[in-house]
């Protein structure tokens, strides 16, 4: 089987990068360990915070994303993925940087929207304070036909809060208050006129999933590992038709 080799750029946080690579499993066609594609993961939890660099002129993380991805590429991986959200404000420039393409993990959402929820004209994005100002999330989306609402200016320092609190080692209590808040938020989103919401944060599918939430919930890091999969040359498990054939 002719495959790609996956790189993943992780540590932007670890637990998020830990759940993307459950998800490339989850999502892999496979009977035995050889069905699953190759992967090689650079975790890197000192790449400087991406929001505080966004928002405050913080330290850079392009010269340590950068070194990552040519380890990744020194050590085989042919194409890489950044389980990271708001490290894709920095994508072009990397870009510039390295030899091996880098997937976008805005596009791998705005086409998965688009397949699962095509009757949808209006979506709730969540996310950091850094990706929602920096706007290209909202961008790309928009280029989908897609109005875009985002969390009003009460609500976003909650979501923040949140999503570092998820980040953060504070046990079941601290992830249950940071989960509550994040469906508070994203209940307020709906209340606005979202007909369903991405997850544009990858720590925010550790604290809210489908069923959550009153409309459909699009999980960004299964729209990455679903897009890896593709450049990879394998085609994601179709879910709808597995569960067809679970029950006719």
């Amino acid at each position: 089987m002719n495959e790609r080799v996956i790189g993943v750029l992780g540590g932007m946080g670890p637990e998020a990068t830990l759940a993307f690579y459950g998800r490339l499993i989850e999502n892999t066609p496979a009977r035995k360990d050889q069905d699953h594609v190759r992967v090689i993961i650079d975790s890197n939890p000192k790449v400087s915070d991406r929001t505080a660099a966004l928002l405050w002129g913080g330290e850079s993380p392009v010269p340590l994303m950068t070194s990552g991805i040519e380890a990744l590429e020194r050590a085989g991986a042919e194409f890489v993925v950044i389980p990271c959200v708001s490290a894709h404000a920095f994508l072009d420039e990397l870009r510039r940087r390295v030899r091996i393409p880098v997937l976008s993990i805005f596009d791998a959402v705005a086409e998965r929207v688009r397949q699962e929820l095509p009757g949808v004209s209006r979506i709730g994005l969540l996310a950091t304070t850094g990706t929602v100002t920096a706007g290209l999330f909202e961008r790309r989306l928009a280029e989908s036909g897609l109005e875009v609402i985002v969390p009003g200016n009460e609500d976003q320092p909650r979501l923040m809060a949140a999503i570092y609190g998820i980040k953060s080692s504070g046990g079941r209590d601290a992830r249950a208050r940071a989960a509550a808040e994040v469906r508070s938020v994203a209940e307020r989103v709906v209340a606005l006129g979202a007909e369903g919401i991405v997850l544009g944060c990858t720590e925010l599918p550790l604290a809210l999933g489908p069923g959550d939430v009153s409309v459909p919930v699009i999980d960004s890091l299964v729209s990455l590992a679903r897009a890896a999969l593709r450049v990879a040359g394998r085609e994601a498990i179709d879910w709808s038709a597995a569960a067809s054939e679970a029950h006719p």
